[in-house]
């Protein structure tokens, strides 16, 4: 009886009570009223959706045997304590979308039978601890679009055979054990489109059967070593379209199992660049999305440890150079690489080749960018013999900042120097233990020189003054240009006592001997 005018649930006469499916989809009906359900006594799916219903009370139902329940798309505000007692014998699914609701009341779903809720866009905020006490068998839970901001400490305790928790489009900042504390059953978990920026050191502590994990449109910046603890099940990752631009050598360790990874729209490109451990772990690894992370080049290092690799997408990056054997670790069976910004001299001349050898071309468009007279040319078509190396546009690291021990107080310099056949002015950064240094005190240097032909060169020197041990760690710099990045090695620094501090020490030990 969809799409109607009806103001409230008609009688049918006999037959009502035979009638086991009622729908009344887009009527006008304000109330629902116990009365007018009572004679229908085989009723097991009710469909009271785009009504206008504004609350549930608690003389809303009869006792019936109702299993389906939707009352999606109303103006439902108040859910009155006891409100669905009536069907708590036998209700297995209730839908409250697109409502109004904007808080839960404490043990309100006493519903030992339902497998699914839905309260998609409703209006709440907060949802108070052991809320969903009541739904022992809830298989499904399904909160997207409500503004939730803060999820309470045991929040969904009692929810003991959950599989699925959606909370995207929310506005959560955190992942932490408290509100995922009991989740013990969850295998997916999506959490996309929030304002997260933080995953606490255990947040993973009781729902470690998770298989599928989506955390992507969020605020990410740092993925901490601890960040994926004890999620030794997880098979799906996704963590496109965050912020992120640091991550700790062997974060993914743990993640044994993990078949596909998401990292698309981040700005990793020196995991790819520069670090080889940051896949380390993943030897079950299929799929790996790295698309529109700003790298431009990619050492053989940079897939280690993933083995059995078989879909590797490296859209939307402007790549300049690949060293040979990049993907010999892999078993590729799909290669995505789409870039005009390739240094084609004869660092990459075994390319062509290998795609070729490995039937890698269907989902490859790539075009030279350098030298001038290959300008736009299609890697594939250019002869063998014009893949020469005249010189090197891209940065090369001559000199290495050094490994420093220094006394406490004292004042430290290290230096690093590079240099390139193209006058493309070069920039540098300064980082320790990965993290980019943004306040450093750093002087620059750039100087031409005759070294079979006129090179640029260019030092730069970070000034580090009155360590502490808090200055501790690895420095590294790095040296871009127009074409591409290149890494130095890193310096380890390590500050000591003052020596009178030492002498005392020395002393005393001496004494108690």
């Amino acid at each position: 009886m969809n799409y109607n005018e009806l103001s409230e649930i008609p009688y049918f006469g006999e037959t009502t009570s035979n009638i086991t499916l009622l729908s009344l989809v887009h009527n006008t009906i304000p109330e629902i009223n116990a009365e007018q359900l009572q004679v229908y006594l085989s009723l097991e799916n009710l469909d009271l959706s785009s009504n206008l219903i504004s609350e549930i009370k608690a003389s809303s139902f009869p006792r019936m045997q109702l299993k389906y329940l939707n009352l999606s798309n109303n103006r439902i505000t108040t859910l009155e304590a006891g409100c669905l007692d009536n069907l708590s014998s036998s209700l297995m699914v209730i839908k409250l979308n697109r409502n109004r609701i904007s808080m839960i009341p404490p043990k309100i779903f006493r519903l030992p039978h339902v497998q699914f809720l839905e309260l998609k866009r409703n209006r709440i905020k907060i949802v108070e601890s052991l809320t969903f006490q009541g739904l022992e068998s809830l298989k499904s839970l399904k909160m997207q679009r409500n503004g939730i901001s803060r999820l309470m400490d045991g929040a969904f305790f009692g929810l003991g055979n959950i599989e699925e928790l959606e909370l995207e489009h929310n506005n959560l900042t955190e992942v932490n054990k408290g509100w995922l504390y009991g989740l013990r059953t969850l295998q997916q978990l999506y959490v996309s489109q929030n304002a997260i920026t933080r995953i606490s050191p255990d947040a993973w502590e009781f729902c470690q059967r998770l298989a599928e994990l989506d955390l992507s449109y969020n605020q990410l910046t740092r993925l901490k070593e601890s960040a994926f603890v004890g999620l030794g099940l997880l098979e799906k990752l996704n963590l496109g379209d965050n912020r992120i631009s640091h991550i700790a050598d062997g974060v993914f360790r743990g993640l044994t199992n993990l078949q596909t990874l998401d990292l698309r729209n981040n700005e990793i490109s020196w995991a790819i660049e520069d670090a080889s451990e940051a896949f380390v772990g993943l030897s079950r690894l299929d799929k790996l999305i790295l698309q529109g992370n700003q790298i431009k080049s990619i050492t053989k290092k940079a897939f280690s440890g993933l083995e059995g690799l078989k879909h590797l997408d490296l859209s939307n990056n402007a790549i300049m150079s690949i060293q040979e054997n990049a993907f010999a670790q892999a078993q590729l069976k799909e290669l995505v690489l789409n870039t005009s910004s390739l240094l084609c001299d004869c660092q990459l001349k075994w390319l062509p080749q290998w795609l070729s050898e490995n039937h890698l071309l269907q989902a490859v468009s790539v075009s030279c960018a350098h030298p001038e007279w290959l300008v736009g040319q299609s890697l594939l078509s250019v002869d063998p013999d014009d893949f020469v190396c005249d010189n090197f546009p891209k940065p090369q690291i001559r000199v290495h900042p050094e490994t420093t021990v220094a006394l406490r107080g004292a004042n430290v310099t290290l230096m690093c120097t590079a240099v390139s056949s193209s006058d493309s002015p070069m920039a540098t950064a300064w980082r320790k233990d990965s993290e980019v240094l943004y306040e450093a005190d750093v002087e620059n240097f750039a100087r031409y020189q005759q070294q079979s032909g006129e090179v640029l060169e260019y030092t730069t020197v970070l000034h580090l003054f009155n360590v502490n041990f808090t200055d501790e760690g690895k420095y590294q710099c790095i040296v871009t240009n127009h074409f591409g990045s290149n890494y130095s090695n890193k310096a380890k620094l390590t500050v000591n006592a003052t020596a009178c501090i030492q002498y005392l020490r020395l002393k005393r030990v001496m004494l108690k001997r």
